[in-house]
This record gives structure tokens, sequence and C-alpha cells, in this order.
């Protein structure tokens, strides 16, 4: 089968792209600048965007499932032309779908529910890479300083993408949302500490009070609106990111990648 992938070159489509690759699998991946992408030899690389609908009829032609993201690449903005996404897949004769969703609902997910074609989402508790943010602290201070002191249960790209395979690759999945969750929950401190182990050196983890995280978000260019929905997310977090699931393990056959272990592979970001 012919598998295209949207967001081909971002954190998680570059696992799907190269484990279905690993799999066997023809590979299409869309890209806006495929001589950029660096994509495995034997995965055809074509320009497209989610916006452009063109690009999108050319490389859905001949795919059997595709994996969408809701926004868009160039921009980061939540997709408005789902319905118009879904006509061209019901078009293209897609068999499959997955989606991997984000905090709010794009126009893709109601179009697919009011389709034919068999889909499912993929809904991440919180990535591991989001503590990228913490490089440039860590680098320089070896140290992290966050209001939020509650455990989360961050996954690794490499298993989201290992779920997307799954439902990309296999029937009985249709309409269901996978939640997605590493193998433990862990304090910032813990984070802070496994990230230490990384670097062979110790990183510790202050806690800020309110306005100290108002200044910290600031100090990201975030505007006052995301600020004030940061500070609330320290101080209210959902009860799902604290909550280890086993949809990884069940869907794979495979544990979940530890965050001892993203730290390591990702150790030169903190140095």
């Amino acid at each position: 089968m012919t598998i295209l992938v949207t967001g081909a070159t971002g954190s998680v489509g570059r696992h799907i792209v190269d484990q279905l690759v690993e799999r066997g699998e023809r590979v299409r991946a869309l890209t806006r600048d495929p001589a950029r992408a660096r994509l495995p030899r034997d995965v055809d690389a074509v320009r497209g965007d989610l916006t452009d609908l063109e690009s999108m009829r050319s490389a859905m032609e001949g795919c059997d499932a595709v994996h969408f993201i809701t926004f868009d690449g160039a921009f980061g903005t939540t997709l408005q032309n789902g319905p118009e996404l879904v006509e061209l897949a019901e078009a293209a004769g897609i068999r499959r779908i997955s989606v991997l969703g984000g905090w709010d609902e794009s126009t893709l997910e109601p179009a697919l529910r009011a389709a034919s074609i068999p889909w499912a989402q993929l809904a991440p508790v919180e990535f591991m890479t989001n503590a990228l943010e913490w490089a440039p602290e860590i680098a320089g201070t070896r140290r992290v300083r966050t209001l939020a002191a509650w455990p989360s249960a961050m996954v690794h790209p490499a298993d989201i993408a290992a779920v997307a395979v799954v439902l990309l690759t296999e029937d009985d999945h249709d309409g269901r949302t996978y939640y997605l969750t590493g193998p433990e929950a862990l304090t910032p401190a813990e984070r802070a500490s496994r990230i230490g182990d990384a670097l062979g050196e110790e990183v510790t983890w202050v806690q800020l009070s309110e306005e100290e995280e108002r200044e910290r978000l600031r100090g990201y260019g975030y505007d006052e609106e995301y600020v004030e929905f940061g500070l609330e997310l320290a101080k209210n977090p959902p009860e799902i990111g604290q909550v280890v699931q086993d949809t990884v393990t069940r869907l794979t056959g495979q544990p979940g990648r530890t965050f001892a272990q993203w730290a390591r592979e990702n150790a030169a970001a903190f140095r």
C-alpha cells in the first residue's frame, strides 16, 4: 500500500516516515521543500501544503491511507479547509486516515465524522519534546524554573508515530480517539534530574511564584492571552495528562520509551 504522510518533516511525522519505510510500505511524504527535507531515499517526497488543495489532490492520487496533521505547517494555524480535504480523500479512494490532533478541534475532525472513510485520532497528552523549551536555561544555568510542580506523563514522538503506523496499516480503529502517554508521570524536578543524568551534571528545579511565571512565559515572546493560559495550566492541569495510559503498549506490543531515553537522545540540546 502507499501511504501519504503530511507533516513529514516534523517531530512525529519524520518518525512515521521512518517506521513505515522499515515495515516495507511505500511512503509519499508531503513537504514544502523536498530538496531540503532529507528524507530516506526510497520515500517519494512531493511538494505541497495542506492549505493548497491542488497540491493535496495530486499528493493523494494513488494512495491508500493518509496521516493528517490538523494545522498548517507553515504558520501553525488550525486547518480551516477540513471538508475540502476530506472530499479530496474520498475522491482519491483513501481507505484509512490517522489524525494527529491539537488542543482545539479543527475543521478536519467533524468533516471526517460525517464522511465514509475509516479514521482514528491520536491525542498525545504532552510531547517529551516540549522539554526543549528548557534548553536555553539548562544550558546557561543548569537549572529549570517553573510554577507547575505536577507530574506529566509525557510521550516520546516515536511512540506517537508507532501508534499512527498501526492506525494506517490495520483495520478496526474507525472513530476512535487514542490518548497517548509515556510509561511514567514525572514532575518537573524529576524531569530535570533525568536531563542532568543525560548530561552527567546536576540540573536542579526551582519553583516560581505566579508573577515570576508570567515573566518567564513573556520571555519566550508569548502574548498576554497565552501567558494567562499558561499560568492557568500550571495551576490547574488536566487530570488526564497526569495518568499513565497503556495505549502505546496495547497497540504496538512494545513498551513506551522513557523520558530518560529521550533526554539521552537530545542531550546535545541542553549542553
